[in-house]
Formats: structure tokens, sequence, C-alpha cells
């Protein structure tokens, strides 16, 4: 997979140290994942969820950092890519604002 927007993530784990760990873990699973569906992202990453946001688009919701923070993705199967949207403590991800937002 193709990872577009890695700088997000990036600039998320510049202010939470204890991120960059699981972060690049994920970075670096993503990038060796052949994904045809969201089967293939759990098989390969585990707590994976779907939700659909305001646009109407459907995003993968990923647990990084034990459950610590949420990487929200979409992702496109056809192009082998996956554009990361959002990186969220818990705490944020669970007001939903982010939903409307995207």
């Amino acid at each position: 997979m193709r990872v577009i927007t890695r700088k997000a993530l990036e600039q998320f784990w510049v202010g939470r140290p204890d991120a960059e760990s699981p972060l690049r873990f994920w970075l670096a699973t993503t990038y060796r994942g052949v994904w045809r569906n969201s089967a293939d992202v759990k098989k390969t990453l585990g707590q994976t969820d779907t939700a659909k946001v305001k646009s109407g688009q459907t995003v993968h919701v990923f647990d990084v950092g034990g459950n610590k923070y949420r990487l929200i993705a979409r992702i496109s199967f056809e192009k082998q890519t996956i554009y990361a949207l959002r990186v969220l403590t818990h705490k944020e991800y669970d007001t939903n604002r982010w939903k409307s937002e995207l």
C-alpha cells in the first residue's frame, strides 16, 4: 500500500513521543500490505473498524498504541493507496466530532 499524508502521523508523534513507535509500526505494516478488502486489513492489523463520515465516505479506524490512539484513514483498494486523515487520542475519538469533520 502507498501511504498518503505520512506527515500527519509525524506531526502527531512530535507532541506525543509514546505514539512514534506504534505509528511507525503501523506505517511499516501498511507499506507491506496488499489489501483487496476490509477483511484483508483486519487479517493484517487486527482491531480495525469502519465508519461512515459526513461526506458519505467509509473510513477505517485503526487502534494504535495499545488502544491509546486512533488512526482514521480512507483506503482505495483499487489504487492500493491509504490516506491517513487523522490521528486522535482515544478521548478525542470518543467525542465523534471527527465524523462530522470528514
